[in-house]
C-alpha cells in the first residue's frame, strides 16, 4: 500500500519493532482467538474484534470507526476472507489516522520561524516526563542545536536533582532555583538566559500534579504569562506526556490537562514494557493533537518521532 513507505532507519525500524512486541504479541493472540473456526469476516467476527481492539486499548470511540470502516469493505466485496483480516486491519487504522493529523516526520525537526523555541513540558508525576525532557535535549543537541532546561517542577527536590543528573549528561545548562520556589520565576530565569545565550531551544519542565484543577490551570496560566514577558509568543509548544503502559488512564490524563491548558503535542512512553501499546492509536484519533513522540525502550535513542505509517506497519507486522 502506498501509505507504507520507509521513512526510518533500519535501526530505527528494529527498535520499534522490539518496543511493541507486547503489544503486538496480544493483540495477535486476542485476534487469533476471535477469527477461530472462521474462514469469512461476517457479524461474529467483526463483534469479536471489536472486543479486541477496546481490550487492546485503541478506545471505544476509535474502535468502532475502525469496525464501521471495515463493515464497509465487507458489504463492498461481498466475500472477505478472515486471513485477511491482518491487511485489511492495517490499511484501515492507517486511513483513519491519516485523516487527523500530519506526522511523517522522521527526526526531530523545529521550526525554523523563531528563536529560541520553547516548549512547556506537562505530565503527571511518573509519566517519564524529566526523562523524556533528557532525551529531547539529547536529540536536539545531537542536531547541532543549543539546548537549555528550566527546572519548573519545584514542589519535588528529586524533580529538581533528576533534571540536573540529565542536564549533566547530555551537557547542556539547567537554570533552577531551591525546592517550593515560584516555578513562574525559574520559567522567566530560564528564557533570560536562553535569550542571553542565543540558544535555539528551551525545554521547561512543569509540576505533575492533577489533584486540583483549578491550582493546575492557574499555575500553568501563570508560568506561560511570565515567560511572554521574556519571549512574547512563548510557549511555542506545549507538549504532554502519557504513560502508555497505563492504557485508559492515559485518556483520562489527556482528558484532564486538555482542560487545564492548550495542550499542542503529545508524546506517549513506555510502550516497550506494556501489551498497551494500542492506546497510540486512540490518542491520535480521539484528541487530534498530534502525537508527537513515542517512547519504545530504556536508552537514550528509544524516544522517536512518532510516524503514524511506521507505527502501523510494526504494529502489524507479522
Amino acid at each position: 500500500m502506498s501509505l507504507f513507505k520507509n521513512i526510518f532507519s533500519k535501526d530505527k525500524k528494529e527498535t520499534l519493532d522490539k518496543g511493541l512486541e507486547k503489544s503486538k504479541t496480544s493483540f495477535f493472540g486476542k485476534l487469533s482467538k476471535a477469527v477461530a473456526g472462521k474462514s469469512k469476516v461476517d457479524d461474529e467476527v467483526l463483534d469479536n474484534l471489536e472486543e479486541v481492539l477496546v481490550t487492546s486499548d485503541v478506545g471505544v470511540n476509535t474502535t468502532l470507526k475502525i469496525i464501521e470502516r471495515i463493515e464497509v469493505r465487507v458489504s463492498r466485496d461481498k466475500y472477505m476472507g478472515t486471513e485477511e483480516l491482518n491487511k485489511i486491519l492495517r490499511e484501515e487504522i492507517a486511513g483513519l489516522l491519516s485523516e487527523t493529523h500530519v506526522g511523517e516526520d522522521a527526526d526531530f525537526s523545529l521550526p525554523a520561524t523563531h528563536k529560541p523555541h520553547v516548549i512547556m513540558v506537562v505530565g503527571v508525576n511518573g509519566v517519564g516526563k524529566t526523562t523524556t525532557i533528557g532525551k529531547l535535549a539529547k536529540q536536539f543537541k545531537d542536531k547541532g542545536l543549543k539546548v537549555v532546561l528550566g527546572a519548573g517542577d519545584t514542589f519535588r527536590a528529586a524533580a529538581i536533582d533528576q533534571l540536573e543528573v540529565w542536564a549533566n549528561r547530555v551537557e547542556v545548562p539547567i537554570v533552577k532555583q531551591k525546592m517550593g520556589s515560584d516555578p513562574a520565576s525559574v520559567a522567566f530565569d530560564t528564557l533570560n538566559s536562553a535569550v542571553a545565550d542565543d540558544a535555539d531551544v528551551v525545554l521547561i519542565d512543569t509540576a505533575g500534579r492533577l489533584h486540583n484543577k483549578v491550582n493546575l490551570m492557574n499555575e500553568l496560566t501563570k508560568v506561560k504569562r511570565v515567560m511572554q514577558k521574556v519571549v512574547p509568543d512563548a510557549p511555542h509548544e506545549v507538549l504532554l506526556v502519557l504513560d502508555g503502559s497505563t492504557g485508559q488512564n492515559a485518556f483520562e490524563q489527556a482528558k484532564e490537562f486538555t482542560k487545564a491548558t492548550e495542550v499542542t503535542s503529545l508524546a506517549v512512553t513506555k510502550l516497550d514494557g506494556t501489551a498497551k501499546g494500542g492506546v497510540v492509536i486512540g490518542i491520535s484519533d480521539q484528541f487530534q493533537i498530534p502525537v508527537k513522540y513515542i517512547g519504545v525502550g530504556e536508552g537514550i535513542e528509544d524516544l522517536q518521532v512518532f510516524n503514524k505509517y511506521e507505527f502501523v506497519d510494526s504494529f502489524f507486522n507479522i
